[in-house]
């Protein structure tokens, strides 16, 4: 089941937009985590970057064929191995990955999906205890230039309701994540 489309630029400008290990360091990111889930990897941006950080395994999924295989391509051309890219509906299947296998997890552009809460109990079912959930999300302005409607884009505040009421706690202020980001990060507590 697709979510909501995001209207996800063209990769040499979604590439612009950040400089991608610091945006996973000012996102909880701790170097050493033995595994990192990506939901929604689009074209594997965040995935190649926790890759090159971590000792352990970074799980891509996302629905779409094409994205799986440039997130698949990215992580080649770095001599990266230690990448599973996977092609699933994880809003109608789940993830697929063991109960508390994941250090990391980055849900970044997606909790615009009809039912966010979803993705992120999924999430917090995969992560162990003290594991670290990361969230990005276009800001809520016309200024952006692409991204979902207004309509569905999640705020800061409505992000932070969602992680509480899904066993996440510590969350994080928001985060600046210019020039069209925002994001912040929690802690699994139990």
């Amino acid at each position: 089941m697709k979510i909501r489309d995001s209207g996800m630029p063209r990769e040499e400008v979604w590439c612009s937009f950040f400089n991608p290990v610091e945006t996973l360091y000012r996102l909880g990111f701790q170097r050493g985590h033995e595994n990192v889930l990506d939901i929604g990897c689009g074209y594997g941006t965040f995935t190649v970057a926790a890759a090159q950080l971590t000792t352990g395994v970074v799980h891509a999924l996302d629905i779409e064929a094409d994205m799986v295989a440039a997130t698949a391509s990215n992580a080649r051309s770095r001599g990266l191995r230690n990448v599973n890219p996977i092609r699933r509906d994880f809003v109608a299947e789940g993830t697929g990955l063991p109960d508390g296998s994941v250090g990391y997890a980055m849900l970044f552009n997606i909790l615009h999906a009809e039912h966010p809460e979803s993705l992120l109990r999924e999430v917090s079912r995969t992560m162990r205890v003290g594991g670290t959930v990361a969230v990005m999300h276009w800001i809520n302005s016309e200024q952006t230039p692409r991204g979902p409607p207004l309509s569905i884009r999640p705020r800061p505040e409505q992000c932070v309701d969602w992680l509480t009421a899904t066993g996440f706690g510590s969350i994080s202020p928001t985060i600046d994540l210019p020039p069209f980001h925002f994001g912040l990060f929690a802690i699994r507590n139990s």
